[in-house]
C-alpha cells in the first residue's frame, strides 16, 4: 500500500514540475536599431518591428525598466543620447526583454 501512494506522489510531483516549467514569462526581442524607437520618458513607450514586414509594436517602460549601452548601465538620457548617435543603424542590434504578464519592458540593451 506504501508503495503505491509513493507512486502516486511522485507522479504528481512530477506532472506538477513540469506544468510550471512550461509557462513562459518574458519575451526577449531582437531587432534592428533603424526599427526601434527609445521611450521619450520613464513611463513612455518603446516602438520597434521584429522584422522588416512585421507591423510595429508599442510596449509600455516604467521607471524600473534597466538600460545598457556596451554592457553598462545606464540612464535613459544617457541611453537615448547614445541610440540617437549611433551610425550604421542597420547594422546594430537592440535586445528588448517584454515581460508578457505585465505587458511591459523590464530591459533594453543596445550594442553600439
Amino acid at each position: 500500500m506504501k508503495i503505491r501512494t509513493l507512486i502516486t506522489v511522485t507522479l504528481l510531483c512530477l506532472g506538477l514540475t513540469a506544468a510550471v516549467q512550461g509557462q513562459v514569462v518574458s519575451q526577449a526581442y531582437e531587432v534592428a536599431l533603424s526599427d526601434f524607437r527609445a521611450p521619450a520618458t520613464e513611463n513612455g513607450g518603446v516602438t520597434f518591428k521584429e522584422c522588416a514586414d512585421c507591423d510595429r509594436k508599442v510596449v509600455r517602460v516604467t521607471s524600473g525598466t534597466h538600460y545598457s549601452v556596451n554592457g553598462k548601465t545606464v540612464r535613459l538620457q544617457d541611453f537615448r543620447k547614445a541610440v540617437s548617435q549611433a551610425n550604421d543603424r542597420d547594422e546594430k542590434t537592440v535586445i528588448v526583454l517584454h515581460h508578457l504578464e505585465s505587458d511591459t519592458v523590464v530591459s533594453i540593451a543596445v550594442s553600439i
